[in-house]
């Protein structure tokens, strides 16, 4: 059993080195991998001194969360990966316990995907509230019930992530969540959400940055959305609803 714990990170020199080493203690052993995502600063230095298999993003385009997670994935595949699990780099409270809650319901083969999901402060996930949820209860009421569509830790067999690899549709930048969501439940795999309790992480610390980030965020959520819509031809969707 091998387990890969992938961390897609551009310029995260602040809390790469800690979610690397915090990682490493799951019970479950993994390989650390960390794509850099072209970084100015340390964090492949910083990734790679604690420990982690560092490869470098294989297009300099940002965002690029969606080139990230396909190399990282191409990277385990390689190496011989029997599950592979994606956290955010930037995040400040992980736990080994993250590790260890997401990868058991995929390791003991109740679920083909585990998604996490976390207690969130008021101001937090606007993306989700006004963006992601809405269009998945037009959409997709498949994945309304999902607390948090666009988490960032997630963790599913090889098996799945090989199927969804092949897709000529995988987006390049922050669709990448609710695709990977939307795409796995409508190949009906079983797909699970577990709690973690409460995540921090450094992105909130800059609310102008933030607003920014959202914006494009929103954008391409959307979008992707749109695009899985008209995929699997839900648009007449939009004739049930009363405006």
């Amino acid at each position: 059993m091998k387990l890969f714990v992938i961390f897609p990170a551009r310029n995260e020199s602040k809390t790469i080195a800690q979610c690397v080493e915090t990682a490493k203690k799951s019970k479950y052993e993994p390989e650390i991998l960390v794509v850099d995502g072209n970084s100015s600063d340390k964090t492949k230095a910083e990734a790679k001194s604690a420990g982690a298999i560092v490869i470098k993003q294989s297009r300099g385009i940002f965002p690029a969360k969606g080139v990230a997670i396909k190399d990282g994935l191409k990277e385990a595949f390689s190496r011989g990966a029997d599950y592979i699990m994606f956290l955010d780099a930037d995040i400040v409270n992980l736990t080994p316990e993250w590790i260890d809650l997401l990868a058991e319901p995929v390791i003991e083969k109740t679920c083909d995907m585990s998604r996490g999901y976390y207690q969130r402060a008021e101001y937090d996930g606007a993306v989700t509230k006004l963006v992601a949820k809405p269009l998945a209860w037009v959409f997709f009421p498949e994945v309304f019930h999902f607390s948090q569509p666009l988490t960032g830790e997630i963790c599913g067999t090889a098996e799945l992530f090989k199927d969804l690899f092949m897709s000529r549709d995988w987006p390049d930048g922050w669709g990448i969540d609710i695709w990977l969501l939307i795409e796995a439940a409508m190949k009906n795999y079983d797909i699970t959400e577990v709690y973690l309790g409460t995540k921090v992480h450094t992105s909130r610390q800059d609310y102008q940055r933030d607003v920014v980030r959202l914006t494009k965020m929103a954008e391409q959520v959307s979008l992707t959305t749109y695009k899985e819509a008209i995929k699997y031809k839900r648009v007449d969707n939009l004739k049930k609803l009363r405006l």
